[in-house]
């Protein structure tokens, strides 16, 4: 039985991979759980330049999930390279950068300074946060996206992925063009973007008014736009959101991701990464498959 997964050139242990914003640089979660087991981890996003990130409140529940508007907060490019990344390679498991560029010459600074790291697996490109000024420009218009990925992939010797957003009419055209500017895969989705009210004070319960909603509810859209992606392109794709269980995977699985990243539920459950791992094999097994391949991507309608 093989739970291990290709994302093009890369070969994953198994398909649990833990998403940006929602697992730090993973110092909490190791004392918590075996993270050497993990598929891939995505740590928090970072820029060029350090960003302080939104004024509070950050983060609201909502009944079925959670908005939020961190804005990007990270120490740059270099402390990431010189800090944070000598402990993550330590864990043992794949590393994937998350990168997000203000402009298309972030890119060669991002590929002088992540081509050379020791420790990293791939690189992924942000372009759909919605909690910054201008964060989404380069995943909603297809055009822009393609010049963003061509201008990393110039400047970037590592596979890397873009990561898109849902706010779209057609989220197949922007992943076709992001395959187009030479990306190795496409990650579906970001967070939606949504508004939570304190109705009695008149206030927007986030400091900077809407924010990124993910969680549960948000998986029907995010399986519908891993669908939409993988008939659309001939790269892998990666689906996140609202993935909470094995059932969640499998779902992912089916509907053409070939591999997930598991975020919201990370922090209501910081070992559910690898309690899914665990049940991995013991579905495959109820269901008779002797490896994931047999089912990515089988969705019939």
């Amino acid at each position: 039985m093989s739970l291990s997964v290709s994302l093009g050139s890369i070969r994953l242990p198994n398909p649990i991979l833990v998403a940006s914003g929602t697992f730090g640089y993973a110092r909490e979660a190791a004392r918590l759980s075996d993270l050497s087991r993990l598929g891939g981890l995505v740590p928090k996003t970072t820029t060029v330049v350090a960003r302080p990130g939104n004024k509070p409140p950050r983060t609201v529940e909502t009944t079925a999930g959670l908005l939020n508007a961190i804005g990007l907060d990270n120490d740059g490019i270099d402390d990431f390279v010189e800090k944070k990344l000598p402990y993550l390679r330590s864990l043992g498991c794949p590393i994937i950068a998350s990168v997000a560029a203000k402009t298309p010459d972030d890119c060669k600074i991002f590929g002088e300074r992540l081509n050379d790291a020791r420790g990293l697996t791939a690189v992924e490109l942000n372009v759909s946060c919605p909690n910054v000024s201008g964060g989404v420009d380069y995943g909603i218009d297809p055009k822009l996206c393609e010049l963003m990925t061509r201008e990393l992939r110039a400047n970037l010797k590592l596979p890397f992925s873009v990561k898109l957003s849902p706010n779209v009419a057609r989220i197949a055209d922007v992943a076709k063009a992001a395959e187009a500017g030479g990306a190795d895969m496409i990650t579906a989705i970001n967070t939606l973007y949504g508004l939570s009210i304190d109705w009695r004070n008149r206030k927007p319960r986030l400091g900077v008014g809407c924010g990124g909603y993910s969680g549960p509810a948000i998986k029907p859209v995010a399986l519908r736009c891993v669908w939409q992606i993988g008939r659309a392109v001939k790269i892998p794709v990666v689906g996140v959101g609202g993935v909470s269980s094995v059932e969640d995977v499998f779902e992912f699985l089916v509907a053409g991701a070939s591999a997930v990243q598991i975020g919201t539920a990370n922090f209501y459950k910081p070992t559910i990464a690898i309690d899914i791992i665990d049940a991995l094999p013991v579905e495959m097994e109820k269901a008779g498959i002797q490896d994931l391949s047999e089912i990515i991507g089988t969705l019939e309608l």
